[in-house]
């Protein structure tokens, strides 16, 4: 359940906090003091729209926070499917920053979160009954929706299997369409393909060849060039060149040699400009050998250019590489192979999507008779708890259509049916309903769903709209009866309603410091009455309506305590 809301420097609020209890929680006040900001700071805590005009001071932060106390192991279970976890104290903490500059910060308990997850922790531990919200009832879109979830349970596995079922079946409806063409078009697609596998095969490559050639063409294109530092090189190092390295190495082996003759110890010396003379011959050698290999005629030259041209004409068309080229042939060939059996292939797809259409078929009327068993019964419940809601004479039920079309969600499209008074056809909820129906409608629901329903804490804002005297009790003592099993938060003006409050809260709205502030206090038993007192006679409170108050609440403790 909500343990505690606190509000800071949200429109009128300067910085508050409330805390809740089990049962029926009454929110009441004069109008303007600031329950609608209470509710809306609630809203904007479980992901509503959080502008940065409401602040209230613009040079601070807004912040919303609540506290829930989670003890039902069926919406810890829920919380944990999406990572959250309560703390020891089986606490979580909900809170939602702006500052000035419309930046908001979204954190469940330490962890900064998506507004997205924002909203799915929060449709687990509370469930807010705005205004309006009773308008989505007039949405036949939503009613379908109630349906499922008064009967989630029961609906869920059919749901699931309509749901994979309709995945398998879009996706083969629009793998068919795709690949659906004429035949002068399946002609046209052979013939390229064919083309493009042709080109391919007759090049014949080979892997790294086309680095191979690259290297081999750089060195032809160069090799004028290169031969010719190669000879100059060969000129200043070879015997036979005029003042050339090995002809002075050569005559320097002459003196060195008569040298170690006469001395032994100049043996090693000459040995090693012997050695010198050895590998500068080895180098000639080699670089006479190279110049020969450089010699390139102009028939290989074009052969290599030629053959550079044919590998690069295909990377432009089929992939950067030879690797990418030779993948591109495999996949021509696949497709040219599902071309050549393209009649077979489509018979198998059309055969496929008839099979999974039937199977289809079969889990939405499964699906849709179920939904009607369910309906009945939801209708029963509703239709019960409109009596208790002083609907005198109602007639309630929910009237399936079937769409032309599968959707995820099956082929069904119900719609609620009302009629409020004798004799008065049943027709469509959005047609007759008037805003207080609509209310009381949204309660009966509620209730209904509300015994189903894991959801610990459940708000209503201004249910009571357009109701008064009798009806007024029926609402009470029908918000009384969720209460014994859900913590109930209320905003409300009627004084039927409010003096079946287990707590009690009054919003007020006061002056400090030429500034106008909202404030909430929880009330007393005797502020209870004299709050009860203002809301029956208004502005002047006399020792009748005193009376008429403590009646009220003495009347509420008894019923709640059946």
């Amino acid at each position: 359940m909500l343990l505690n809301m606190h509000i800071k420097n949200i429109a009128l609020i300067n910085e508050i906090d409330i805390s809740f209890d089990e049962g029926l929680n009454i929110l009441t006040g004069e109008t303007g003091a600031g329950k609608s900001i209470i509710i809306g700071s609630l809203g904007i805590c479980l992901g509503g729209k959080f502008s940065k005009e409401l602040l209230r001071d613009d040079t601070k932060d807004g912040l919303v926070e609540l506290m829930f106390s989670v003890d039902s192991d069926e919406v810890k279970s829920e919380l944990e499917a999406l990572e959250i976890y309560p703390d020891e104290e089986n606490v979580v903490l909900v809170s939602r920053r702006i500052n000035a500059q419309g930046k908001t910060i979204n954190r469940i308990n330490d962890n900064t979160v998506t507004i997205g997850k924002l909203k799915e922790v929060a449709g687990i531990l509370i469930d807010l009954h705005a205004q309006h919200e009773q308008q989505t009832l007039l949405k036949v879109s939503k009613h379908l929706e109630i349906l499922d979830r008064f009967g989630e349970s029961e609906l869920m596995p059919l749901k699931k299997e309509v749901a994979i079922l309709y995945s398998r079946y879009v996706e083969i409806k629009a793998k068919l369409e795709a690949d659906s063409i004429d035949e002068t078009e399946k002609a046209k697609q052979v013939d390229f393909l064919n083309y493009q596998i042709d080109e391919i095969e007759k090049a014949n490559l080979k892997s790294g060849e086309d680095d191979e050639l690259e290297s081999l063409y750089k060195k032809m294109v160069n090799s004028k060039e290169i031969v010719s530092g190669a000879g100059e090189i060969y000129r200043l190092t070879s015997y036979g060149s005029h003042g050339s390295a090995a002809e002075e190495i050569g005559h320097a082996l002459t003196s060195m040699k008569r040298m170690a003759e006469l001395d032994s110890d100049l043996q090693s010396t000459y040995d090693t400009l012997l050695d010198i003379d050895s590998m500068l011959s080895d180098f000639n050698r080699e670089l006479s050998q190279y110049m020969k290999d450089m010699e390139f005629d102009d028939e290989e030259f074009t052969s290599v250019e030629s053959r550079l041209n044919v590998i690069n004409g295909l990377k432009a068309k089929y992939g950067k590489t030879i690797e990418d080229i030779n993948n591109s042939l495999l996949k021509y060939k696949d497709e040219l192979d599902k071309l050549s059996s393209y009649d077979e292939y489509i018979a198998k797809l059309s055969k496929e999507l008839s099979s999974v259409e039937k199977s289809l078929k079969e889990a939405c009327v499964k699906l849709s008779l179920k939904r009607k068993g369910i309906a009945v019964d939801m209708c029963k419940q509703i239709k019960d708890s409109l009596f208790e809601l002083n609907f005198t004479s109602v007639e309630f039920e929910m009237r399936f259509e079937a769409l032309d079309r599968y959707t995820a969600s099956g082929t069904d499209y119900p719609q609620f049916y009302i009629s409020t008074n004798v004799g008065e056809a049943i027709r469509p909820l959005n047609q007759v309903a008037s805003g207080g129906e609509l209310s009381r409608v949204m309660l009966a629901l509620k209730s209904c769903i509300a015994n189903l329903d894991a959801t610990p804490t459940l708000v209503f804002d201004e249910i009571d709209v357009g109701i008064s005297g009798r009806t007024a009790q029926s609402v009470a003592e029908k918000m009384n009866v969720i209460g014994r099993n859900h913590q109930v938060i209320c905003i409300t003006h009627l004084p039927q309603i409010a003096a079946y409050a287990d707590h009690h809260y009054l919003i007020e709205k006061n002056v400090e410091n030429n500034k106008t502030i909202t404030n909430i206090k929880r009330l007393s038993r005797d502020d209870e009455i004299g709050e009860l007192a203002r809301l029956l006679g208004g502005a002047e409170i006399t020792e009748a309506t005193i009376l008429s108050a403590k009646e009220m609440k003495g009347l509420a403790d008894r019923t709640k305590l059946y």
